[in-house]
């Protein structure tokens, strides 16, 4: 099998290296759970995902990126060094930064880091576990690389409810094009739309291009993301069927699939049993819902086996949504008996702690039951404002301000934005452009409703949380589809899909003060304008709910200049 990609202070460290650490490591990190300290260097290097040597955007000369590989609460100190001639940030899909926007990594929360410059990231994998990956934010770089892997195991004691695996193996997979992004930013610069990809990669490389190495009779467990900017993948083995047990944190019931759909900025947490006749398989991801289909392949091995892959790779599903949609209704949160000391009945309930690192955020009470106090309808579209494509969210398409919106907030710098620019309802007026911000309460339980009425499917991503997936259907929404939801065992999960002519609702517990982004996994959509921020606020000013702003914060725009906080 594989080594890890994963470094952690596998580089030559000096004295003075390890003071500063040591130093940035008290901004408001929980001291008590190990640290994990890592020096990337972001320089640029040749690549072949398609077999043809192009320009890519390389961690420590890696492509993909080095995997971070931790333990529920432990606290990662990431250097960053940009050696690219253009500013860069790294924001962490999924991990939910608890208390901590301002490590967010999106350009609304992060002031970008210089050319020659460097950044370093204090993170803490809070009361998290799951699959993730961490990618580049700005223009279009993640186009180029500058991904990996984020695996957060368990505490140890903390029951799993499966065996543990032979073997952890990363996927990261998704569709690639030929243009650098500075070529692809020029395309949407212009008011065109991304021409189609020019293929798939698997971990980087392209057709049989990785070969992962198994011994046979055992069980591996293989994470998958979609770390794509435009394409949702079909992913299978085969010869083999795939248990799905994990999904961005949660455990799933165990359903056994031949192959998953894979959206945009999605993970999958898969078991794979090395049990049949040894040779070598088809690893295949295939695009979804459109044509030409775009097919790439990497190889199962098995360790004994002298026979090659030969003949095609096994086809998968192509352009059906009915199949996708109930491939999704399927995938529901793991459910448990638990005897009741005071009955003498079994109830089956859901389980909300075994694997848990945390209770769920609602405490002892069940999502299904808690009162909603607040429903956002968002509806994607695809306008042309001032002769140019452009894509909103309920008529507004976002445009970056002059000061990332975190540190505007904190520092009452006027004009930036405003809490009113985000509608919390389509009006289906003309669209415009606007710093588009949404208020919303500390604490809150609300309700959110993903309208889609185009063609094509949209991956909807919320920056700082988990939500209950609660229903996903064709057609027009409307409050009477509640009776339908899902309130017994919905998966929580960051991103999420919606299908063509179809709306997704979800549930979710503004449980995390901070400034967060709202945005499709598209990234020529996110690019030209369809996401928001939310501004999840309290009144109360103690570092239990928000943590003070980093020591080592950059400071742009209209916050250069200021201070941060004492030393």
């Amino acid at each position: 099998m594989r080594e890890s990609r994963g470094m952690c202070c596998s580089l030559s460290i000096s004295l003075s290296q390890i003071l500063v650490v040591l130093f940035l490591c008290f901004q408001g990190i929980n001291g008590d759970n190990p640290y994990r300290i890592y020096y990337w260097k972001i320089t640029y290097g040749d690549v072949y995902p398609l077999g043809v040597k192009q320009q890519g955007i390389l961690i420590n000369g890696q492509f993909p990126g080095p995997q971070i590989d931790c333990i529920t609460n432990d606290n990662l100190v990431i250097n960053v060094l940009n050696f690219l001639d253009e500013p860069f940030l790294l924001s962490w899909n999924g991990l939910q930064n608890r208390r901590n926007s301002w490590q967010d990594g999106n350009y609304g929360t992060t002031c970008p880091i210089s050319p020659g410059h460097n950044f370093t990231y204090n993170l803490q994998a809070k009361d998290q576990i799951g699959s993730y990956f961490y990618f580049a934010s700005l223009g279009l770089h993640k186009a180029a690389g500058a991904f990996g892997s984020i695996r957060i195991l368990s505490r140890p004691l903390i029951p799993v409810p499966f065996p543990a695996p032979s073997g952890d193996i990363t996927i990261l997979t998704g569709d690639w094009f030929n243009q650098t992004p500075r070529e692809l930013r020029g395309i949407l610069n212009r008011g065109h739309t991304l021409p189609f990809p020019d293929g798939l990669h698997i971990n980087g490389r392209g057709w049989n291009g990785d070969v992962i190495t198994l011994d046979p009779g055992k069980t591996y467990r293989f994470r998958i993301s979609n770390v794509g900017i435009a394409t949702s993948i079909n992913f299978r083995i085969q010869g083999h069927m795939m248990k799905l047990v994990e999904v961005e944190g949660s455990h799933t019931v165990q359903n056994m699939y031949a192959s998953l759909d894979i959206h945009l900025g999605q993970s999958y947490s898969v078991l794979v049993t090395t049990d049949q006749p040894p040779q070598d398989y088809y690893i295949v991801v295939s695009s979804r819902f459109n044509s030409p289909v775009l097919t790439s392949t990497a190889v199962l091995h098995y360790s004994n086996s002298w026979k090659k892959v030969f003949g095609p790779p096994p086809p998968g599903p192509t352009i059906e949504i009915a199949w996708s949609l109930n491939q999704a209704r399927t995938i529901r949160h793991e459910t448990f008996c638990v005897d009741e000391l005071t009955l003498s009945k079994r109830t089956n309930l859901r389980n909300l702690t075994a694997s848990a690192p945390r209770p769920n955020p609602q405490g002892s009470y069940h999502y299904g039951m808690i009162p909603l106090s607040r429903t956002i309808v968002l509806a994607n579209s695809a306008p042309i404002i001032n002769g140019k494509q452009r894509y909103a969210v309920n008529s507004v398409s976002f445009v970056s301000s002059d000061t990332p919106l975190k540190l505007a907030d904190y520092f009452k710098i006027p004009g930036v934005f405003n809490t009113g620019s985000m509608p919390s309802s389509p009006s289906w007026g003309p669209a415009y452009l606007q710093t588009a911000v949404m208020q919303a309460d500390y604490r809150a339980f609300i309700e959110i409703v993903f309208e889609n009425w185009e063609q094509n499917v949209q991956s909807w991503h919320v920056n700082g949380f988990a939500f209950f997936v609660v229903g996903m259907d064709g057609g027009q929404w409307t409050p009477e589809v509640r009776s339908r939801y899902n309130l017994r065992d919905a998966v929580a999960r960051s991103t999420v899909q919606v299908y063509p002519k179809s709306w997704t609702a979800i549930y979710m517990s503004l449980d995390n003060v901070g400034m967060w982004n709202i945005r499709s996994e598209d990234w020529a959509r996110q690019y030209l304008g369809q996401q928001f921020y939310m501004r999840v606020f309290t009144t109360a000013t103690s570092f239990r709910d928000e943590l003070p702003i980093p020591r080592n914060a950059l400071l742009c725009g209209r916050a250069r200049g200021r201070h941060t906080r004492p030393l």
